[in-house]
């Protein structure tokens, strides 16, 4: 985003619009205007105000965003049919979805669904029913089981009867029975209760001088309204300890806080650090969570019950009532792009709803983004550094294993330096980790008699061997299939042969190599909600497991202490391709996993396995010099005039029928805007020509970073004839370029 981007807009209070005037009703529906209803007799709306209205034959839940625009003849005019109860959205909110639909190039009511993504929470809650001792307590005849059971309601919040039963060791008769003489009250409970306070009299860890420094600017940041502030640390230089003081600062100041992890439903470790420094969970907005669990926690969070919410990327969209600070963990992830509907980065935007509320906000990482480093160099974001691990533990010493010079056994993937380390790391009982970013036994089957590959039918994609699951699979679309008994193609029996490793087939060489050794796998595939990675840190920490294989699953905030060695099986992986950030996010995931390696006592070691270490990647890693790394990128892309010293917008025209899809693409190709610092590239196959059986034609315009793009794709659009049939898709600030 640019400084012109970047706008203080807040709207104006609301003012009442009392009964027989107009209001403009938005509605969670991909619409670009709101449509008029007339309030009520009885009723007085304000913007915000959450109402219900009829649209054609359906009666639907909408937001009432200003004053009627008078278009609708007064007697077309439909009602209001009634407002709920729930309270109503915030000026600062509107002013998000209008301004992430402005940018974005979407419908403000695209961008409103997103925000309204659990309508039933709207809804008064049904309510359970508990029970407390009647007071004062009526004359009765007691028996022990009913001493039991007073006893046990008098202890702590009502409960339901079967809590109580348990409680006191009876059935729930008895509590029915004692409720029915007037021995227990009957009342509400909600499905959910809100989250546990967190406990800020806690005492928090003992802090270095450069973290309590940085914790010292964090903290005092609540109190200064909008600023964005940096904090970058080395692998095991306690990040999360430190903003952990600005989230109590905020909670101490009656303020909410809005935490951004890139994988929550995976985040155990941080979740049971919050736990031992508050006494208490946060509210989890994720995939994972149920819908009763999102209806309640919507409903808390808008109450202002929820001090703390942790969440993926759609939580930006919650309805805080008193935002006072949001947190963005490891801010470089890819994870807060959102590729697919309405297209953002979740990071970015929550800049944006920083400046609109007037709060801070804190972008975490070890290897911020060039994006993120350009705003600290221009002096729009305060950068603070933790340039060493907590308690003195040493950085890892990193090599890079030359696969020309030292390849391993044919049929194998570990050289051999890289096997005789694991050797020594197991017989010194510590914990090795062998990273390799691809999931399944191979990435690619193919006939070893006519060479046919095995492709996705609805994807321009290879089919994925899960060997484990015996499917092989499509990571795009997700379609799965038996591995056939004989090629497609030629009907050879027998001849379908894996290429190239997989997690799955790099622990079947491991196992091989290291038949004693206790063995666990950590992929998106196993790792697939909090109980599981629960289960599998306590695994590690326990150390029942001697030998970690994993995806980029695992270099994301784990600290094992006992964890000394990170092999990287094909460091190369992510450096092919046409990507604008291959370099830069190869060497944000090598960074991140060797930061694995000796984070308690013991030193650590890292073996990089590449056919490239000559590359100014593998040599930045190794010498550990990334200022040198991101100098070099910076220049690259300035030269060339590429984001952050430039704009991109990518648009993808996408449909089934191809001819159609080649149409528009035209269309668009012909109607591209044209100026002196303006570039349209394309239109041509995208690298996945074909996703979910839609085929995809792809556009790039490219344009000078001040350049305003929004109103020149807004207008390039609406002159090209594209037909109906077709979606255009619009990527403002592009991640992927598949």
């Amino acid at each position: 985003m640019t400084d012109a981007d970047m706008t203080d807009a807040r709207p104006d209070d609301a003012t009442p619009f009392p009964p027989g005037t107009r209001v403009a009703v938005r509605l969670p529906l991909p619409l670009a205007d709101a449509y008029d209803y007339r309030v009520p007799a009885d009723l007085t709306l304000t913007a915000g105000d959450f109402v219900r209205v009829p649209l054609g034959p359906r009666r639907m839940v909408g937001v009432v965003w200003g004053p009627g625009t008078g278009d609708v003849p007064d007697a077309k005019m439909k009602e209001v049919v009634g407002r709920l109860d729930a309270p109503p959205m915030t000026a600062e909110a509107m002013a998000f979805v209008d301004w992430v639909a402005d940018y974005t190039l979407n419908s403000p009511g695209a961008v409103l669904r997103m925000a309204l993504s659990v309508p039933e929470a709207l809804e008064p809650p049904k309510a359970l029913t508990g029970y407390r001792p009647a007071d004062p307590l009526p004359n009765l005849k007691m028996t022990p089981a009913r001493d039991r059971v007073l006893a046990a309601a008098g202890d702590g919040p009502p409960r339901q009867a079967a809590e109580l039963a348990r409680l006191a060791g009876v059935t729930p008769g008895v509590v029915t029975g004692l409720a029915k003489v007037g021995g227990l009250v009957a009342c509400d409970l909600p499905t959910f209760p809100p989250p546990t306070p967190p406990d800020l009299d806690r005492p928090g860890p003992d802090l270095s001088a450069e973290q309590a420094a940085a914790a010292d600017s964090l903290s005092a940041a609540v109190h200064d309204g909008f600023s964005v502030q940096v904090l970058e640390g080395v692998p095991g230089s306690g990040k999360t300890e430190v903003y952990l003081q600005a989230v109590a600062e905020a909670i101490n100041q009656g303020r909410q806080v809005l935490v951004l992890l890139p994988e929550i439903a995976l985040s155990a470790q941080w979740l049971e650090r919050f736990q031992a420094r508050f006494g208490s969970q946060p509210a989890l907005w994720h995939s994972e969570v149920t819908q009763a669990q999102r209806r309640e926690t919507w409903r808390h969070v808008a109450l202002g019950q929820a001090d703390v919410v942790v969440g993926a990327r759609s939580a930006l969209f919650l309805p805080f009532r008193d935002l006072g600070l949001i947190i963005i963990d490891e801010e470089h992830d890819g994870s807060f792009k959102q590729e697919e509907g309405v297209v953002y980065n979740a990071r970015d935007m929550a800049v944006v709803r920083a400046r609109l509320g007037r709060i801070p906000v804190v972008l975490v990482s070890a290897t911020p983004s060039l994006e993120t480093q350009a705003n600290v160099d221009r002096g729009r974001y305060t950068h603070l550094h933790l340039p060493a691990r907590h308690g003195g533990a040493d950085l890892p010493d990193i090599e890079l294993v030359n696969m020309t010079k030292t390849p391993p056994q044919r049929g194998q993937w570990l050289s051999p330096p890289l096997r005789e380390a694991v050797t020594a790391t197991i017989e010194r009982g510590e914990q090795a980790l062998l990273f390799l970013n691809r999931r399944g036994y191979a990435p690619l089957t193919l006939c070893r008699t006519c060479g046919h590959r095995l492709q996705c039918p609805q994807c321009t994609a290879w089919l994925v061997e899960h060997r484990l699951l015996q499917r092989l699979q499509c990571h795009h679309c997700g379609y799965q299939m038996a591995p056939p008994p004989a090629c497609p193609e030629c009907g050879t029996e027998d001849s379908l042969v894996p290429c190239g490793p997989g997690v799955e087939r790099l622990e079947e060489e491991v196992r091989a190599l290291y038949p004693d050794a206790r063995i666990a796998m950590a992929t998106s595939d196993n790792l697939y909600n909090q109980r599981t990675a629960r289960e599998f840190v306590h695994r590690i920490e326990a150390h029942e497991v001697d030998l970690i294989i994993g995806t980029q699953i695992v270099a994301k905030g784990y600290h094992f202490p006992l964890l000394t060695l990170v092999g990287v099986i094909d460091a190369d992986l992510g450096l092919s391709g046409g990507d604008l950030r291959a370099a830069e996010r190869t060497y944000q995931l090598l960074y991140q996993v060797a930061g694995r390696a000796g984070r308690a006592d013991r030193p650590g070691r890292v073996l990089i396995q590449t056919f490239m270490p000559e590359h100014p990647v593998m040599a930045a890693i190794q010498q550990g010099d990334r200022a040198a790394f991101l100098a070099a990128e910076a220049k690259g892309r300035e030269e060339a005039h590429m984001p952050p010293y430039g704009r991109l917008v990518g648009v993808i025209v996408s449909g089934t029928d191809e001819a159609a899809v080649d149409a528009g693409a035209r269309a668009l190709g012909r109607a591209a805007p044209k100026g002196a610092d303006i570039q349209v590239l394309g239109p041509a196959p995208a690298p996945l020509a074909m996703i979910r059986g839609r085929h995809r034609r792809r556009l790039l315009l490219k344009a000078g970073r001040g350049t305003a793009v929004q109103p020149l794709v807004r207008a390039w659009i609406k002159r090209a004839s594209i037909p109906k049939k077709v979606r255009v898709l619009i990527d403002v600030d592009p991640y992927s370029f598949m």
